[in-house]
């Protein structure tokens, strides 16, 4: 992971010496399905939630870009006779992201891939408020996404799916709408 983020950084530090860099930041709300979760033959809470994230990326050359995306991916909480089970986690993820040529300024379509470092917690406890079990996972995973966004001046609006393996569950997947400033 800590290769991966130097990577990210040499690259995003490199791109200072162009002049046609543009940086953006973004943020906005996500709908987070993380579903069948077990660790050690327990089931635990699935998470379908709305949520939010966070980016910041560089764009050095028209049909690409490095992105950095921190991820909510929420949390639930189950109740059943004997007690709750609880789920929890959340992403970084590191992007490059390409985007096609299409011939409409203010319009992009774009695809990105690179790795995603998650983490997932759970717990289970009796009606009696005893902590039955619990765990702990992080991983690191390659990740992907596409999506469109559309700009006016240094403002836009993205609407994205993005999506990653973490294992013991059926995989995160995330669509998101949110909007950036161009810096």
């Amino acid at each position: 992971m800590r290769k991966l983020l130097l990577v990210i950084v040499l690259a995003l530090g490199a791109g200072t010496a162009w002049a046609d860099d543009t940086f953006y930041l973004g943020a906005g709300i996500s709908r987070n399905e993380l579903s069948d979760i077990t660790n050690s033959g327990l089931s635990y809470s699935d998470i379908s939630r709305t949520s939010w994230k966070a980016y910041a990326g560089i764009r050095p050359i028209n049909f690409l870009a490095f992105e950095l995306d921190y991820l909510d991916l929420g949390s639930q909480t189950s109740s059943f006779v004997a007690g709750t089970t609880s789920s929890n986690g959340k992403a970084f993820a590191g992007y490059a992201v390409g985007f096609l040529p299409i011939p409409v300024p203010f319009l992009d379509i774009f695809g990105k891939a690179g790795l995603s470092r998650w983490q997932l917690n759970g717990n289970g406890s009796s009606t009696g408020g005893g902590n039955l079990f619990s765990f702990s996972n992080t991983g690191t995973e390659f990740a992907w996404g596409v999506g469109v966004q559309a700009h006016v001046g240094s403002f836009g609006g993205r609407l994205e799916y993005e999506g990653f393996n973490i294992p013991n569950t059926s995989g995160a997947r995330v669509v998101s709408l949110s909007v950036y400033l161009l810096l």
